[in-house]
């Protein structure tokens, strides 16, 4: 059933239509003034270097606003290209300065010399232009004669023509003085595209330029072009960034007419489409239709993920820029919403892949970073520090506020709010009140942060928990655990057998017959003593929770239950650990609701760099895919078998570390293996013969 809100039905873009533009003959760039003023163009390619504000002695002219206008640009009168007009208004700031001598003595102390009210005012107006991939400045000269100043009004504008850009393109335009006296103009101007009539009759390029439609079914998003037979076109898409240039995500060279397939989990607000003819000079058509799209903004910040990079510093990693703040707040085991630490620490505006950092003296596992948007919605936490220290601690979290004269106050961080030191409340923390005190004394809790107006401590509880009860629960402990080591020895290997040992599946998402591959083996390995966890069957719980917390909880209770942590190696998985070895960062990809291998690797290196690796890790790969030569050497240090090759030391890798071997190990093989083969001669299709599931579109198969 066709989807509503998104039935756009866009051809080449939202530009308005145009109608009539002005024709400017001739390539030369020319400017012109308001009458009065006096203007030239000194050059109309130079550098831009701004500078820092500078104060001005006496009066200045500086820009106060910015005007555009569309023109055309013409050698024939069927031969134009777009072209962008600039006004740049000027106004007089600051006032004259009067001669002590002519304060002193009532008038001019040499009649020579000429009064600064008389002399005429003069300013360097710079423009500078941004428009992907091109950019350029020019410098413009204005005179104003005494006449006119008025300070504090306006003099009349400089006018510039004119900057061409490519249709449909997005220009930002900037202007400032030379010096600058005021702070920069800025000015965002979208091009129409090829569907105003006097553009697209004027202008050749666009004469055979596809015709693009966007529409939505169910789940999928169509690209219809609409073009004739045999007609040779580009079609990429890429994600316009804010800041620096935009980064692509998929291109291919079609002949039409076409329909691409894009599955809504990629949409995010950001992403755009770029067509154009393969013909020379040919006219590239950009249009980003997702920017309002409610689902597109929900991918995003499924997709953003926080980066923890030092002890003091992280960062954002999102395909597009979010408007955020984040602060630290306080996680405590059972539950409990995380308290944002708003006083003592305060908000951050966060922007994507920009460091961040918060002045901490030393890192907790209960320490975490929570993000909002502007309205005030949370929308990511992640506790950063959990994955080098451990899990969640029962600590106290003490905020010391300082006064001045040296006075101090204490108070514990509650759910309820920050309970205060020494107290009567019925709370836990004012029920350890005075045992929190006497170890903050003794330099027994943890300083995590500190400055002048105050610091936070972490207190362990522990040991004041258990000591009520100690020798009680001693007495209870020994008896159970007596009684439950001799149940324990009849049924543990009865009860191991029937349960079978936890496995964690990790890979890569080449693409679908990939996957319908990695499907048939989860498959066939629940057949045995296997407790197989895959995100092919967790699709529900990946949405909701995102790839980053699935993978830390699949991880986390597959290694507490003694079980193994598989990494099955593809191109694209051995592709993605390389950029990780080499940058620290994941590759330009998107991180989808879907993708927790990349979402995993985060997590999974640091255990191979630390060497806690061997035991809980094994690797794998299929026989005519890859040869385990192109693992990477770090992940060697863990057994890799090749499959279905090697699959009895496979299997016998996956049991439980003490099980004996058992004698139906090679059975079990060839059971796995005739599970496998269908899905492998599926895969590995003869030459010439196109696999199944792949089609035309994003990550099909072909490397793009």
């Amino acid at each position: 059933m066709p989807v509503p809100w998104f039935l756009l039905s866009l051809a080449l873009g939202r530009s308005p239509v145009v109608l009539s533009l002005e024709r400017l003959v001739g390539p030369q760039d020319a400017t012109h003034c308001s009458p009065g003023l006096s203007c030239h163009l000194w050059d109309s390619d130079i550098l831009c270097l701004p500078g820092d504000i500078v104060p001005a002695p006496g009066p200045v002219l500086a820009p106060t606003h910015l005007q555009t206008e569309l023109v055309l640009r013409c050698q024939k009168e069927t031969d134009c290209d777009l072209c962008l007009r600039v006004a740049v208004h000027l106004a007089v700031h600051g006032h004259w300065e009067e001669p002590e001598d002519e304060e002193k003595f009532g008038g001019a102390a040499d009649s020579g010399v000429e009064e600064p009210r008389n002399a005429s005012l003069q300013a360097q107006v710079v423009l500078s232009f941004q428009a992907y991939p091109t950019a350029r400045c020019v410098l413009l000269e204005v005179q104003v004669p005494a006449a006119l100043v008025q300070f504090g009004q306006s003099v009349g504008s400089v006018v510039y023509d004119c900057f061409e850009a490519a249709l449909g393109s997005e220009v930002r335009i900037w202007s400032y003085t030379q010096p600058r006296y005021e702070k920069e103009l800025n000015h965002t101007q979208q091009l129409p595209d090829c569907r105003g009539l006097e553009v697209r009759n004027s202008i050749p390029s666009c004469w055979a330029l596809p015709w693009l439609n966007v529409s939505a079914d169910g789940d999928n998003v169509h690209l219809v072009l609409n073009v004739s037979e045999e007609q040779h076109f580009g079609l990429s898409l890429y994600w316009n960034q804010v800041q620096g240039p935009p980064k692509p995500r998929w291109h291919k060279n079609l002949t039409g007419p076409q329909i691409i397939t894009l599955n809504h989990t990629d949409l995010v607000p950001c992403l755009c489409i770029q067509v154009w003819p393969l013909e020379p000079d040919s006219v590239r058509t950009n249009i980003c239709p997702f920017r309002e799209d409610p689902r597109a903004h929900r991918n995003l910040w499924q997709a953003a993920r926080l980066r923890l990079l030092t002890l003091q510093s992280w960062l954002l990693d999102a395909p597009c820029w979010l408007p955020a703040e984040a602060a630290l707040c306080w996680r405590a085991p059972g539950g409990d919403p995380c308290q944002p630490l708003v006083p003592p620490l305060s908000w951050e505006n966060v922007t994507v892949d920009k460091v961040l950092e918060f002045p901490l003296l030393k890192g907790h596992p209960n320490l975490c970073v929570q993000q909002v948007n502007s309205s005030e919605k949370l929308q990511l936490q992640e506790c950063l520090w959990a994955d080098s220290l451990g899990p969640l601690k029962d600590d106290v979290l003490l905020l010391e506020t300082r006064g001045p004269q040296d006075n101090r106050s204490l108070c514990a961080l509650e759910p309820s709010g920050c309970t205060s030191l020494p107290s009567k409340a019925s709370t836990r923390a004012a029920r350890l009140g005075e045992y929190l005190l006497q170890d903050l004394q003794s330099g027994q809790c943890l300083q995590l942060w500190d400055d002048d107006l105050g610091a936070l401590w972490a207190c362990p509880t522990d040991k004041y928990i258990h000591k009520r009860w100690a020798l009680v629960w001693l007495a209870c402990l020994l008896f159970a655990a007596a009684l439950s080591l001799i149940l324990l020895l009849k049924k543990d290997h009865a009860k191991a057998a029937a349960r079978g040992r936890a496995a964690l599946l990790l890979y890569s998402a080449d693409d679908s017959g990939f996957e319908r591959l990695v499907g048939a083996l989860a498959s066939a390995l629940c057949q045995l003593p296997l407790r197989v966890a895959v995100d092919l069957w967790s699709r529900r719980e990946l949405s909701a929770q995102g790839p980053v917390a699935w993978f830390h909880a699949q991880r986390r209770q597959t290694l507490q239950e003694g079980g193994v942590v598989v990494l099955l190696f593809s191109p694209g998985a051995v592709a993605l650990c390389s950029e990780w070895l080499q940058d620290g960062v994941s590759g330009p990809g998107a991180h989808g609701p879907h993708d927790a291998f990349r979402a995993s690797l985060s997590c999974v290196l640091p255990d191979f760099l630390q060497g806690r690796a061997p035991g809980s890790y094994v690797g794998a790969c299929f026989d005519r895919l890859l040869h385990p030569d192109a693992v990477p050497a770090l992940f060697r240090t863990v057994p890799v078998f090749t499959l279905p090759s090697q699959l009895p030391d496979f299997l016998g890798a996956l049991q439980q570390p003490r099980a004996p071997r058992s004698g139906r190990l090679q059975e079990r093989a060839e059971q796995v293996s005739r599970a496998l083969q269908p899905a492998l001669d599926s895969y590995f299709h003869p030459p010439g013969t196109p696999a199944p599931g792949r089609g035309v579109g994003p990550g099909a198969g072909d490397g793009t």
